[in-house]
């Protein structure tokens, strides 16, 4: 069983996969570890591909009770048998997207480093918050969301927060006392054993 007071995994796919060997890796990261939601991210806009992908990904998932939401595509959730939607974009669509899948969807918004912005997708309606890159990264503008973000919201509000981007085993141990979750992908897709990768990650909470 998970520790109830240490953060839980939100894995993100890679932005791009093979569909005949990534269930397979995918597969031996969730038999590994306890992961709480996984999050579908992919590069490609091409909606064949997607659905594909969904499709392979759900009842790899599913089979294993992790729930399946996807990055953006808010059209596809329903027709797919998803959990919910990650928007990319911050609040500006939470009320709307909430409106058309119900009570039960998972809705996550992006906010990049916005307090502001998250609280507000929070009144629109988000289950939970992400906040990111964490790390230092050329993507984006280069703003971080900073340990402060993260220990503010801990202490004032009840939604999840989720961390993200550029994560690495140092920025972990830091953030593990305030952060309800991290999204973790590209740290360990690049491995040649992603489970283990994921691993030695999840050691730097404790």
């Amino acid at each position: 069983m998970a520790d109830p007071e240490r953060p839980q995994i939100y894995l993100v796919t890679p932005p791009a996969f093979d569909l005949d060997t990534f269930p397979d890796r995918l597969a031996a990261v969730l038999d590994a570890h306890e992961i709480a939601c996984l999050r579908l991210s992919m590069a490609t806009k091409d909606e064949d591909s997607v659905a594909r992908a969904a499709d392979t990904l759900r009842e790899v998932a599913h089979a294993r009770d992790v729930p399946l939401v996807i990055e953006t595509h808010v059209g596809l959730v329903e027709r797919l048998g998803l959990d919910g939607v990650h928007l990319a974009d911050g609040s500006r669509n939470v009320r709307k997207t909430r409106k058309a899948l119900g009570a039960d969807a998972i809705i996550g918004a992006f906010c990049a480093a916005s307090r502001h912005d998250g609280i507000t997708a929070g009144e629109a309606g988000a289950d939970y918050i992400a906040f990111g890159p964490v790390g230092s990264s050329a993507l984006g503008d280069g703003t971080r969301a900073e340990h402060d973000l993260f220990a503010w919201w801990s202490e004032m509000i009840e939604l999840p927060v989720v961390a993200e981007g550029a994560l690495d085993a140092g920025i972990i141990a830091e953030l593990t006392p305030v952060t309800d979750f991290f999204a973790i992908g590209e740290e360990i897709w690049g491995e040649e054993d992603a489970a283990a990768a994921l691993g030695r990650l999840i050691a730097a909470m404790e």
